[in-house]
């Protein structure tokens, strides 16, 4: 498995903006009733969401940065989920790169490592440039699965269709 770069808001500033502006412009009067839904379905199979706690609305970039550099570490598995949690669990601002650097190390990555990655920009390209080529491919949302490079999959889905999809990647 490898998880590729896709910017829900590649548009937001470096820094992010406030998370109540965000849901605001993103969803007007509804948005209070968004994060409801989607903490209530977490409650139900274990996943505390702590919508209350989300300050800032991150850009990813860097986020996503660190997860390419994951990826050549064997790590990339672990550090999804350490941001989850810092994200949706913490409210953990992503834009800022002390806190990555956190989310690394607890990921098993060497801190110091990513400090300096971080701080050089390095592989920014290559994640601006995955970033289209989803969107390019017609890729809008997350999560969104692609079985052994054929079969593609969009949102969550039910055990029974992503399986399906599978069996069908085989195959084809």
């Amino acid at each position: 498995m490898r998880w590729l770069p896709f910017q829900l808001n590649p548009d937001l500033p470096e820094n992010g903006i406030p998370r109540e502006e965000y849901v605001a412009r993103k969803f007007g009067t509804r948005g209070k009733g968004v994060n409801a839904r989607v903490a209530a379905a977490g409650t139900q199979v274990g996943i505390p969401f702590a919508y209350e706690k989300m300050q800032v609305q991150p850009n990813t970039l860097n986020a996503h940065r660190l997860m390419y550099y994951a990826e050549r570490a064997g790590r990339q598995d672990a550090l999804a989920e350490e941001l989850f949690k810092a994200h949706f669990l913490d409210g953990a601002n992503l834009t800022d790169r002390e806190t990555l650097a956190d989310v690394a190390e607890r990921a098993g990555l060497d801190r110091a490592e990513t400090v300096a990655y971080l701080a050089a920009d390095t592989d920014r390209d290559v994640i601006e440039r995955a970033d289209v080529e989803a969107r390019s491919a017609g890729i809008g949302g997350v999560p969104f699965f692609i079985f052994n490079r054929k079969i593609g999959v969009s949102g969550a889905q039910d055990p029974d269709t992503l399986l399906q999809a599978m069996e069908q990647a085989i195959q084809s």
